[in-house]
C-alpha cells in the first residue's frame, strides 16, 4: 500500500529538522525493495507491539515490519497560490500526497527568526490553509466555466457535478476547505475527481521547544492549536523536532532509556506514524511462520482477497479461502494448534472484511 503522508509547514517551523528525523530514523532499505526513493521521501517502520509479541511467539528467521512514507514537501510562503516562492513546487508535490502533516511553530527562540516576526501559530496555520484553499478555488472555477453551459443544457451528469461544484466554491468563498463540505456519498465521488488539496485529510503537529515536551498542555500556543484543530475536526501531535532528531540516532535499548530520562513513553515520532497511518484509514493484518512473521497494510474495509492480493496478485487470482485467527486469540492461546483445538481458527471466504490484528494463511490455486 504506497500511500503516503506530506509534511508541510512555513519557513523556521522545524519542518526541515522533523523529516531528517524521520529519515534518521528510517526503516532498512533491504526489507522494502520497492522503494528506490527520491531525497524528499522517507520511509519508517510502524511501530506495534503486536509484531513483536508474534516474533516472541513464533521464533521465525526474519521478523519484516509494515512501513510508511513521508514526503518532505517544499516551503511554503503568501502567495504560494499565485506561484510566489516555491509555490508552484509546493502544490504540484501536495497533490500526490494522500494526507498532509502541517508542523506548526510553538516554541519562541530569539536564534530562530519566525517568517513573519513573531510566534504565532494561528496566523501560521491560516496562512497556509488560505493557500491550498485558494488553489482549490482557482480548480474549481475553471472547471465551472466548462461545466455549466452544459449543465443548463440539462446533462445529468454536468447538473450533478455543477452542484458539487457550486458547494465547493461556496465554501471556499468562505475560507472553508472542501473536507468540511457536507457530501453525499456519490457527490464525493465527483469531488474525488478533482484532485483537491484541501479534501485531503489534515494532522496538526506542534513543535515545542525541549523544556514543554514533559507537560506540553501547559504550553499556550499548543492549547490555541489543539483548540483550532478541533473545529477542523482533526488531531494535534505535539514533539519536539529537536529532541526527535536525537533519539532517532539510538538504537532501541538507547532509546528507551532516554525517553525514560525524560519521562516520556513514547517518541514524538513513533505517535506521529501512528496517527498518519490510522489518519488514512490504514490497518494491519499479520502472516506468521517460521520463516517470516511479517505485517502488512491494507485499508480498513478491504475484503480478504484484496488483502491477499497485497502480498502477490496470484493470491487474489486463486484466492480460495483465508484461515483467519485475531491476534488477541493466538497470543492467548500461545500457538495455532491450541487455537484451532479451541475453535478460535476461522475459515473466512471472499466476502470476509479483514479487520485490523487478524493473522491470516491465504489458500489459493492459479
Amino acid at each position: 500500500m504506497a500511500l503516503t503522508a506530506g509534511i508541510v509547514g512555513l519557513p523556521n517551523v522545524g519542518k526541515s529538522t522533523l523529516f531528517n528525523a524521520i529519515t534518521q530514523a528510517g526503516a532498512e532499505s533491504a526489507n522494502y525493495p520497492f522503494c528506490t526513493i527520491d531525497p524528499n521521501v522517507g520511509i519508517v517502520e510502524v511501530p506495534d507491539v503486536r509484531l513483536t509479541k508474534l516474533t516472541e511467539l513464533v521464533q521465525p528467521k526474519k521478523t519484516v515490519p509494515t512501513a510508511f512514507e513521508f514526503t518532505d514537501i517544499a516551503g511554503i510562503v503568501k502567495g504560494a497560490s499565485k506561484g510566489e516562492g516555491l509555490g508552484n513546487k509546493f502544490l504540484s508535490h501536495i497533490r500526490q500526497v494522500d494526507a498532509i502533516c502541517q508542523v506548526v511553530r510553538c516554541f519562541a527562540d530569539d536564534n530562530i527568526t519566525h517568517v513573519s516576526g513573531k510566534v504565532d501559530p494561528i496566523s501560521d496555520i491560516e496562512t497556509i490553509n488560505l493557500e491550498l484553499i485558494l488553489a482549490d478555488l482557482e480548480t474549481v472555477e475553471k472547471r465551472v466555466s466548462r461545466v455549466e453551459k452544459l449543465a443548463k443544457q440539462k446533462d445529468k451528469e454536468s447538473v450533478a457535478e455543477f452542484e458539487v461544484l457550486s458547494m465547493l466554491r461556496d465554501a471556499f468563498e468562505a475560507e472553508k476547505p472542501a473536507r468540511t463540505v457536507d457530501f453525499t456519498e456519490d457527490q464525493m465521488k465527483i469531488a474525488k475527481m478533482l484532485h483537491l488539496l484541501t479534501i485531503k485529510p489534515m494532522l496538526y503537529v506542534a513543535n515545542v521547544g525541549e523544556d514543554d515536551i514533559v507537560n506540553p498542555s501547559e504550553n499556550e500556543y499548543v492549547q490555541k492549536v489543539r483548540e483550532f484543530a478541533a473545529k477542523d475536526q482533526a488531531e494535534v501531535i505535539v514533539i519536539c523536532a529537536k529532541i526527535e532528531s536525537e533519539i532517532a540516532e539510538l538504537d532501541g535499548e538507547e532509546k528507551a532509556m532516554f525517553l525514560q530520562e525524560l519521562g516520556i513513553e513514547e517518541s514524538g515520532l513513533d505517535q506521529l506514524i501512528r496517527a498518519s497511518y490510522n489518519l488514512l484509514g490504514l490497518a494491519t493484518y499479520f502472516t506468521a511462520g517460521v520463516q517470516e512473521v511479517r505485517a502488512w497494510t491494507f485499508k480498513k474495509g478491504m475484503k480478504a482477497p484484496q488483502c491477499a492480493g497485497i502480498i502477490h496478485s496470484d493470491f487474489e487470482r486463486g484466492f480460495i479461502r483465508a484461515e483467519t485467527v485475531s491476534y488477541e486469540d493466538l497470543l492467548a492461546a500461545r500457538n495455532m494448534i491450541a487455537a484451532r483445538e479451541a475453535g478460535k481458527v476461522r475459515l473466512e471466504g471472499k466476502d470476509y472484511e479483514v479487520k485490523d490484528g487478524d493473522v491470516m494463511h491465504f489458500r489459493f490455486n492459479v
